[in-house]
């Protein structure tokens, strides 16, 4: 006699839900998983990096990464099938180097209030 989906243990639909997972376009078989989990290591880093001091960011390195993650965010929306997890992970780093690019530029004095400067 065949089951309803109410009888089914939740153990077979778990184990189903992750065989799919698996066998996916974008499981952890496939570039398209280890890719975004690979540039978590920016991400991390860049983190880290908020805790030093801002001379110590190199601004060409920083916007260069900003760059690499905006061109990379895109070629995650448009790649088939489409990629989030790589997409925010670059959102994230693009987040991340952001904020280290303010914090150089305002180091260098690049950006200071208008009042600063009329002083």
């Amino acid at each position: 006699m065949l089951k309803t989906a109410n009888e089914i243990p939740h153990s077979v639909s778990r184990m189903a839900s992750f065989k799919a997972f698996l066998n996916s376009p974008v499981g952890p078989k496939t570039t398209h998983f280890w890719g975004p989990i690979g540039n978590w290591g920016f991400i991390i880093a860049g983190l880290v990096d908020t805790q030093k001091p801002p001379e110590m960011i190199s601004g060409n390195m920083t916007s260069v990464m900003c760059v690499y993650s905006a061109l990379f965010m895109r070629f995650a929306w448009m790649v088939q099938p489409r990629n989030y997890l790589l997409m925010v992970s670059h959102a994230s780093n693009e987040t991340v180097q952001l904020y280290q690019l303010s914090r150089w530029a305002k180091s260098q004095g690049y950006l200071q209030k208008k009042a600063d400067k009329a002083e």
